[in-house]
């Protein structure tokens, strides 16, 4: 098993005639998902490579049976591109772009849960979903995963690749990598995504990958204490940051004493998480727990 996408995932890409969008459609069925088609207004009845461009979402999931939408809009119409596919009856959209404005996010995500609850969203600015051996969809770097038990959820793209890379080297699979994004008003939350690997047969430990900057991690530690059996590794980024500067995502700033690293991490291990300072050690913690 596997939790988003795998093998019934049928892929449709908004923006697939552009440079990024076009790069990463392809890097994504060579991998072997199956991408039945993109979106763009302007290109409808061309094609990239074979893979036919329609118009509007509407037509698109009418015509290909597409069930999942990847967002590689540019900010100022990502949202609404997103908002579209789920009007389609997409079940699964995630959003690449990055940039995109915080009241649009918050428009989107109230939009969705009120009239399309049978949607979820992932991102924005986020590196997508990875079921290794199965589907890959956005920009994670499946040639470096394997296979296995250990899920993944992380606020960061990079901080993905490299805790999925040390638990590689250490000798562990993935069962599904998640990248949420690290914007003010995510699509869906570690909660959401914790749920899921919690349901999951194929996962047997659950490694968050947090950052400074809001309380999702917070959040995260409460859900955990009081609806999570399997056990849970976390890493937080960001204990040198200093106070009052954003670093890096648009959530990542840190207000006081709230959102610090060692905040979070507090309430991680207060609840039983066991977490890493650095990615080698979160690679560490999960051979103890499950061996090597």
């Amino acid at each position: 098993m596997s939790i988003l996408v795998g093998n019934d995932t049928k892929l449709a890409v908004a923006g697939i005639t552009g440079r990024e969008g076009s790069f990463h459609t392809l890097n994504n069925r060579s991998y072997g998902t199956n991408v039945v088609g993109g979106i763009n207004p302007k290109k409808a009845g061309e094609n990239v490579e074979g893979i036919p461009v329609f118009g509007d979402w509407k037509t698109c999931v009418a015509e290909s049976g597409a069930n999942t939408a990847m967002i590689f809009v540019p900010p100022p119409f990502a949202a609404a591109s997103a908002q579209e596919a789920a009007e389609a009856g997409v079940e699964l959209v995630v959003i690449i772009t990055e940039g995109i404005p915080a009241h649009d996010e918050l428009k989107l995500y109230n939009t969705v849960k009120e009239k399309h609850p049978g949607t979820r969203v992932v991102g924005p600015n986020c590196p997508g979903i990875l079921s290794p051996g199965k589907a890959n969809v956005g920009i994670i770097p499946a040639s470096f995963f394997k296979e296995g038990n250990v899920g993944v959820v992380s606020r960061s793209g990079t901080l993905t690749y490299q805790i999925g890379n040390e638990l590689s080297v250490a000798g562990f699979g993935n069962s599904s990598i998640v990248g949420i994004g690290g914007d003010p008003v995510p699509g869906s939350s570690f909660i959401d995504i914790i749920e899921q690997f919690e349901a999951d047969e194929q996962t047997e430990l659950i490694v968050m990958s947090g950052e400074i900057g809001g309380d999702a991690e917070e959040q995260a530690a409460a859900y955990i204490k009081d609806n999570v059996k399997k056990p849970v590794v976390g890493y937080i980024a960001g204990f040198t940051a200093p106070a009052g500067k954003t670093m890096g995502h648009a959530g990542a700033i840190v207000s006081g004493t709230a959102g610090t690293a060692a905040a979070k991490a507090e309430a991680l291990e207060a609840v039983g998480v066991r977490v890493g300072r650095t990615p080698t050690q979160v690679a560490k913690i999960a051979m103890e727990i499950l061996g090597s």
